[in-house]
């Protein structure tokens, strides 16, 4: 939540249990953590490798992979290995689906998180002809669900590591949607079964996502889902994501809406960016998520107006030179303003400021303090001198 009084314009993140995945913490106060997932079949394990240090080496804090079969399971034993000899111990989930006890018992030796599907995990073949779900049958489903689950939960609890239970609104359970509806409600009663057999066996390792498609769900799930924990004592750290959210600007801005929203109110504490593109191109949009809601900060910080017709010189241009000249001096805020009628107040927050005061005239400020007017031409190399004055440059 957004705290109105003392904490004005901070995020007061939700507080959650810490959970570890291999060095990284997810929940507990830590930095909202970035995660994708590589594309590549896991039995190409150079490939995967490859994949896998690409996205860390830019970020990427934890990375899934995808496990069919007994095959890839191995496959992904050896793929860490590599890693391991090759590059870093990288934090990695195993992302099991149908019917999957066996891989995710044989996986879980293998790597630092297993994600399950509650929709998958024990697959329920629809019944065409089923018009309801007897308490009983319900019950029974409910009782090989826990048979199932439990050696992975243990499997998980003696080796110190941890399970995400991954709810999708496109799979729920038969009869999850037979008893709760296509609904968010559906999502959190199909997450509530499976955290509370963990806790039953006294696993508490644990990360919950709630993903949809259609922002609205994403959002109504997750408030929920807190709401129901909050009511229950539970404090599961949460993972957001718009699943299938497609590709180009729209897919980053469906992406934003939801996983934003969210981290607004206080709530996630890891997220994943899903596009129909290379995983690399996700990470960017994660950090400048995160940084414009002040929750990391991960770039340079640039305020800029929009540009009118008091604008004294090309804004866009000018902009484009200062970024490229400082954009590796993180956590930094620099701004560049098109004149002196609303430049020197909307900027106060920033370290440095480039301001249009005059005709081929340019302003440079330390924070609120006009230090020195220099020609245009001039205008970024004395901005850098600026910089390095106070010792606050590093070179690229």
């Amino acid at each position: 939540m957004i705290d109105g009084s003392e904490n004005l314009g901070v995020i007061v993140r939700r507080k959650t249990r810490p959970v570890q995945v291999g060095n990284i913490t997810i929940g507990g106060g830590a930095p909202v953590v970035v995660q994708s997932m590589i594309n590549e079949d896991t039995l190409d394990i150079d490939g995967s490798v490859a994949a896998i240090r690409r996205l860390h080496e830019i970020g990427c804090e934890i990375v899934r992979v995808t496990v069919p079969s007994m095959a890839h399971a191995a496959a992904l034993s050896e793929i860490r290995q590599k890693l391991q000899r090759t590059y870093l111990d990288v934090p990695l989930v195993a992302d099991v689906h149908h019917n999957g006890m066996k891989i995710a018992l044989e996986v879980a030796k293998h790597i630092h998180k297993v994600r399950i599907n509650p929709g998958l995990y024990v697959f329920e073949k629809p019944k065409a002809d089923r018009t309801e779900y007897t308490q009983s049958e319900f019950d029974e489903i409910a009782e090989k669900v826990r048979d199932t689950l439990k050696p992975l939960v243990l499997s998980l609890k003696e080796q110190g590591k941890a399970m995400r239970i991954g709810v999708n609104h496109g799979s729920l359970a038969e009869r999850m949607l037979f008893t709760y509806g296509d609904t968010p409600q559906g999502m959190v009663e199909s997450a509530i079964e499976f955290i509370r057999i963990c806790e039953d066996l006294d696993f508490r390792n644990i990360v919950i996502s709630m993903k949809a498609s259609r922002v609205p769900v994403m959002i109504a799930a997750y408030q929920l889902m807190v709401k129901r924990m909050d009511q229950l004592g539970m404090d599961y750290p949460l993972h957001l994501g718009v699943t299938e959210a497609g590709d180009g600007e729209y897919g980053r801005i469906k992406s934003t809406a939801g996983i934003a929203t969210l981290l607004a109110q206080g709530i996630g504490d890891t997220i994943r960016v899903s596009l129909t593109e290379a995983p690399e191109k996700e990470i960017p949009v994660c950090y400048s998520i995160l940084q414009s809601l002040g929750l990391r900060k991960t770039m340079v910080e640039y305020v800029a107006c929009p540009s009118c017709g008091r604008t004294l010189f090309n804004l866009e241009e000018v902009l484009h030179k200062v970024r490229e000249a400082t954009k590796h001096l993180v956590g930094l805020d620099i701004a560049v303003m098109g004149c002196i009628v609303n430049g020197p107040g909307e900027m106060a927050d920033a370290d440095y400021g480039y301001v249009g005061k005059t005709p081929g005239t340019i302003s440079l400020y330390r924070g609120k303090e006009e230090i020195k007017r220099v020609p245009e031409a001039e205008g970024v190399e004395q901005l850098i001198a600026l910089i390095k004055s106070d010792d606050r440059w590093v070179d690229p």
